[in-house]
């Protein structure tokens, strides 16, 4: 499972490898979704059914959850997947870790997720496994910061002609006509729940995006500030790695955006600490979960396993 901050996406496989069925949910982090539970239990049980799979026979679930950061996240976590009949084996991880063993396969390299969150994850050629957190680093490219980010250079009136194109789209996604409009509904803070308020920014991200790849000053500024904190994290943990040449992903609505993952691209040739190279996902986060389980369980994962993998639509991103 690959329970992300907007999405949960389960994958019920056989002990080969071949996937029996696919199911997508609502979010499974309680910090974005009051009902993260239901979400998570109802996208299992209908990847289950799908795959015409009782409880009784699942052998592990493997689960990727986006905000399990400590041992204090655990009983949030566990009561994810806390399902009548599901008596088997339960692993749980940060939704990076899942990210990362699809995206390389078990090999060393740093994976940035960049979406409804945002987290920089490593594991270096001794198995080493770092993120950005541990150092109490934090790069803000998570979709609902672009958003803050580009209202607050808004509302100061931070604006050239080339973002006039930007703002009606704005306006539009927060249901106003005008400017001052939308300074006294940020004089009131936008909405009252701060769950629903993240989301609704998290939402207008790609607003930001596609205004920065049409060459929207104030929109490129955002993600340039974006991509500079991102790359201080990949710095600190490329440190840690022995090869000079890193291999370096990303993952997430917002990195993988045209204008972040170009400029991305650009900033990774620029390494200061290592040299850096953009690799795209082998796999799915979901898809690794699914490898990760097969270690768990000491079952082989050979060419093979992943051929098979690699064959369902949603095996890849």
């Amino acid at each position: 499972m690959d329970g992300g901050g907007s999405k949960t996406r389960v994958i019920v496989s056989d002990l080969a490898g071949h996937i029996l069925s696919y199911a997508e949910g609502g979010a499974a982090s309680i910090h974005k979704d009051g009902n993260a539970h239901e979400n998570v239990q109802k996208t299992i049980q209908a990847a289950l059914s799908a795959a015409n799979c009782g409880t009784d026979q699942v052998k592990g679930v493997y689960a990727g959850i986006a905000g399990y950061e400590s041992e204090q996240d655990l009983k949030w976590v566990q009561r994810l997947t806390n399902i009548d009949g599901l008596h088997c084996p339960k692993w749980y991880v940060n939704d990076s870790v899942v990210a990362h063993a699809g995206a390389f396969l078990g090999a060393p390299g740093i994976v940035v997720v960049s979406g409804t969150g945002s987290i920089i994850f490593a594991v270096t050629e001794q198995g080493d496994q770092l993120k950005n957190v541990d150092f109490h680093h934090y790069a803000a490219s998570a979709a609902r910061f672009l958003s803050y980010d580009a209202m607050f250079e808004l509302l100061a009136g931070n604006i050239q002609r080339s973002d006039e194109a930007m703002i009606p789209k704005i306006l539009s996604h927060w249901n106003v006509e005008h400017v001052d409009q939308l300074r006294t509904l940020a004089a009131r803070g936008f909405i009252e729940n701060s769950k629903e308020r993240d989301k609704r920014f998290g939402e207008m991200a790609s607003i930001i995006t596609n205004a920065a790849e049409d060459g929207g000053r104030l929109a490129q500024i955002v993600c340039d500030k974006a991509i500079d904190q991102i790359m201080v994290g990949v710095e600190i943990l490329g440190s840690f790695f022995q090869s000079d040449l890193i291999s370096v992903t990303g993952i997430g609505s917002v990195i993988k955006s045209p204008y972040m993952k170009s400029k991305f691209i650009e900033c990774l040739l620029s390494g200061k600490n290592k040299r850096y190279h953009f690799k795209n996902p082998e796999l799915s986060a979901v898809s690794g979960a699914v490898l990760m389980a097969f270690k768990s369980l000491d079952i082989p994962v050979n060419f093979k396993t992943i051929e098979l993998i690699r064959n369902h639509p949603q095996s890849t991103w």
